[in-house]
């Protein structure tokens, strides 16, 4: 994700350490640490992340939340904090740093009242309010120009965890079907090569095309720190083969910085590639581009039809970008609607909507997005990543 130049050195056989770099010249779970314990520091921590379905079942289906993140940002008027949560707790099971590396007390360092949909930090708690100052910068002291709308300075860029690292984690019970924003339908029958393919444990290959936030950008697992959950592509896969107990190879074909007519034109990498399943991810930079809706279409059917004239039976899932970060000057989040709504004119037999805009609306009604940034501009955290792979999973997962 590049603020005002591209970046196109990210290839699919990168280290971690080489994919991390990509991110930051592109603009670049605490749960199983949380249950599982024991607790360790960053500087002996070793990458013990493992995939659990029942983390991975999306959150509008299941009565625990998993891993919510929110940002305690520091009140002006010195009162305690309410953190705003997506549901009201029955019950809270753990709050940690978003490393895991520090579990948080109940009584002592938070407490939730019966009815409320919030999480209160009381005076003398252990989780480190957040100074509201420190995510905003003075002009030209950082890498990028993230101008502020209101003039303010700049959007604290964090090419790695530096925002994550000021979040924390809550786990908690909730109601059943508490959950009245928008949600994924089950999408077997735009897909149903893939399903056949999926039901008859015969191997597929899945191909992903993106930008930053495909690579994994501010993912955990791609910085190289705790508690190194993988990028959403990932949990995906994993999550359709601990479904189907078949045999996915996965294809990570994503470039930092790059929008929809890029996509167009590596369309012959594509069809080298021959995939059974091919996902479009852009967005992003073609808001920040501001790229038309027409144009993203076009752009978005070029891929689609060149893929299609060589290999006819190659299905698709087109993804609807999360937006960003309207508080930076140059994204406009209006643009992602608009987006999300060609690309569902664009879905029919063998190809599927993934609809990660309305889903990331809903839930900004009542977070913000301080609380999911990965790197407070344009690429999700490790939560904003399983949404992702959340979304993508129920089209395919019922």
């Amino acid at each position: 994700m590049m603020p005002a130049r591209s970046h196109s050195d990210r290839n699919a056989g990168a280290s971690t350490r080489e994919s991390s770099l990509a991110c930051a010249a592109g603009l670049a779970l605490a749960l199983v640490l949380t249950l599982a314990g024991p607790w360790i520091s960053r500087a002996e921590a070793v990458d013990s992340w493992k995939y659990d379905q029942t983390m991975m079942k999306p959150f509008w289906r299941s009565k625990t939340m998993y891993g919510e993140s929110v940002l305690p940002v520091r009140p002006a008027d010195g009162h305690e904090l309410s953190l705003p949560l997506l549901f009201t707790p029955e019950k809270i099971i753990a709050v940690s740093s978003s490393s895991g590396d520090k579990i948080y007390k109940a009584g002592r360092d938070y407490a939730f009242t019966a009815g409320v949909a919030a999480l209160t930090i009381p005076k003398g708690s252990a989780i480190p309010l957040i100074d509201p100052a420190r995510l905003t910068v003075k002009p030209g002291t950082q890498q990028f120009a993230l101008t502020r709308r209101d003039g303010s300075g700049e959007v604290m860029y964090g090419g790695k965890l530096e925002w994550q690292d000021m979040q924390v984690v809550v786990t908690y019970t909730h109601a059943a079907d508490a959950w009245k924003g928008s949600t994924p339908a089950f999408a077997g029958a735009q897909l149903p090569r893939t399903m056949a393919r999926l039901q008859a444990r015969k191997p597929l290959h899945v191909v992903l095309l993106g930008d930053s936030i495909s690579v994994g950008c501010n993912a955990s697992k791609l910085i190289g720190l705790p508690p190194f959950q993988p990028a959403y592509g990932e949990l995906f896969i994993e999550s359709l083969r601990q479904a189907y107990g078949t045999d996915i190879a996965f294809e990570n074909r994503s470039v930092s910085g790059q929008t929809a007519s890029w996509g167009a034109s590596v369309v012959k990498d594509m069809v080298l590639a021959k995939p059974d399943l091919m996902i479009i991810a852009f967005g992003m930079n073609d808001a920040a581009g501001g790229a038309s809706g027409p144009a993203f279409s076009a752009a978005t059917k070029a891929q689609i039809d060149g893929v299609r004239a060589a290999l006819p039976e190659t299905e698709f899932i087109l993804v609807a970008s999360f937006p960003g970060n309207g508080e930076w000057t140059l994204m406009d989040v209006t643009r992602f609607p608009v987006y999300r709504d060609e690309l569902a004119k664009l879905c029919g037999p063998g190809i599927a909507l993934a609809d990660v805009t309305s889903l990331w609306n809903d839930m900004l009604k009542v977070k913000s997005h301080r609380d999911v940034t990965g790197n407070g501009v344009n690429h999700p955290n490790d939560f904003g990543h399983r949404l992702y792979a959340q979304v993508l999973s129920a089209l395919l997962i019922k």
